[in-house]
């Protein structure tokens, strides 16, 4: 018995405990190839067994959601940690948040470029500080006195992400010289990634317990400090003890509909499903001019995966083991 967008139906037999999203964009099978599909597969479901595992000999879903995410993040196919987007300046910021939906604890960092896995310094800012979120210097400075792993700058550089950088600081410099040629022209490049690589995670332990999480390193080509939705607690992370939600995309339009809190707040205000919640969120985000997508887990087990782009890197886990993944539409 599936527990995919069951919504308020029977608790299913086999409920999903833990739900992961590795970036929603334009994620075209047309444009993929077998080998880098079964990686994207293969480490995917690496990570829903990592969270799996400690949710399986009791352990909590806060530490199923770090475990989850530390996989993704160790990994350069996605836009958190060690594949993390440059921004203008050729610099890598990232950012992460997590939320516990038992008391409503979190944790956020932002803008970091020396943390090996942003997801570890939300964690301690929420448990070892008074605060939620932390920025820049102050919050590098915090995570090493918690005894945080540290990298150099370099250790986010791939290959990728650089030639990603180089090709949209070409169209850039092509549209500013026809704006120069052409008085009239309003040309003006969209500022947005044709794929987001965001990651997130949400779990729930044999307690009841939900916690999320997101990480990521931002926008290819942010400039000026830009921070999206992924820290800001709200809008790329929420949980309560009915649901948690993580989110990705265009960080400026779910910040604008303060996004994952809108899906919680939908279904106690208006008793929607998981499903029916999320599914009205993208649609007001598209509505808006932004896209994305996002993972809900609520207490009974009902997963929602909705998006509105060609496809999300996305995958669930459930009690007795049985793992789904998929990438396309």
């Amino acid at each position: 018995m599936s527990s995919v967008a069951m919504g308020q139906q029977a608790v299913p037999k086999d409920k999903v405990v833990l739900v992961i999203h590795g970036g929603a964009g334009t994620i075209l099978k047309s444009k993929m190839t077998p080998q880098k599909e079964k990686a994207y597969t293969d480490a995917l479901r690496a990570s829903l067994l990592a969270g799996y595992d400690i949710l399986k000999t009791g352990g909590s879903s806060e530490k199923a959601v770090e475990a989850a995410i530390h996989v993704m993040e160790d990994s350069p196919l996605f836009n958190a940690g060690k594949g993390a987007v440059f921004t203008h300046e050729g610099t890598n910021e990232l950012d992460a948040s997590i939320m516990k939906g038992k008391d409503g604890s979190a944790g956020a960092v932002a803008g970091v470029t020396t943390i090996k896995n942003p997801i570890t310094a939300a964690i301690a800012v929420m448990e070892s500080s008074p605060h939620v979120m932390m920025m820049g210097q102050g919050a590098e400075r915090f995570a090493k006195e918690q005894g945080i792993t540290q990298v150099e700058p370099s250790y986010f550089y791939t290959e990728e992400r650089w030639d990603a950088l180089q090709r949209i600081l070409k169209e850039d410099s092509k549209a500013v010289e026809l704006d120069h040629n052409d008085k009239q022209s309003s040309t003006k490049p969209e500022w947005k990634d044709d794929k987001f690589g965001t990651v997130g995670c949400v779990a729930l332990d044999n307690k009841g317990d939900i916690t999320a999480g997101t990480s990521t390193g931002g926008m290819t080509n942010k400039k000026f400090g830009r921070v999206g939705d992924s820290p800001v607690i709200g809008a790329g992370t929420y949980a309560n003890k009915q649901v948690g939600i993580s989110c990705t995309g265009w960080g400026e339009y779910f910040i604008r509909n303060v996004a994952a809190y809108d899906v919680a707040a939908l279904m106690e205000y208006r008793a929607l499903s998981a499903l029916e919640a999320s599914k009205e969120v993208i649609r007001k985000i598209g509505e808006m001019g932004g896209d994305g997508g996002m993972i809900v887990l609520d207490k009974d087990g009902n997963v929602a995966l909705p998006f509105n782009t060609a496809g999300m890197y996305r995958g669930y886990i459930t009690e007795s083991g049985e793992v789904k993944v998929e990438i396309y539409k």
